[in-house]
């Protein structure tokens, strides 16, 4: 399997089609970033047309078990991001 693209050969692959210099690959790629984190915080959820749906998810607390110690532990409560991948993007890729 091939390795995959680093940040540098993604903003250098984005400039290239996009027709722009690779500074301003990174700053359109840096803004949409920031708009996706912004639209996130402000509903929980953003859809990504052709690709999926990112979503805030909340976890409750849970006991779970040390696999080195096979100890019980407890583990908080937390926020975490989930990533639904759509039909589209599935088919894309068969």
């Amino acid at each position: 399997m091939d390795k995959r693209l680093t940040k540098s050969q993604l903003m250098t692959a984005m400039a290239e089609k996009w027709g722009v210099s690779k500074k301003e690959a990174e700053e359109q790629y840096n803004t949409l970033v920031e708009l996706m984190y912004e639209e996130i915080k402000r509903c929980g959820e953003i859809m990504l047309p052709g690709l999926g749906k990112m979503a805030k998810k909340h976890r409750n607390a849970r006991m779970g078990r040390n696999p080195a110690t096979g100890e019980s532990i407890h583990i908080p409560a937390k926020t975490v991001l989930k990533f639904g991948v759509n039909k589209a993007a599935k088919d894309a890729l068969l």
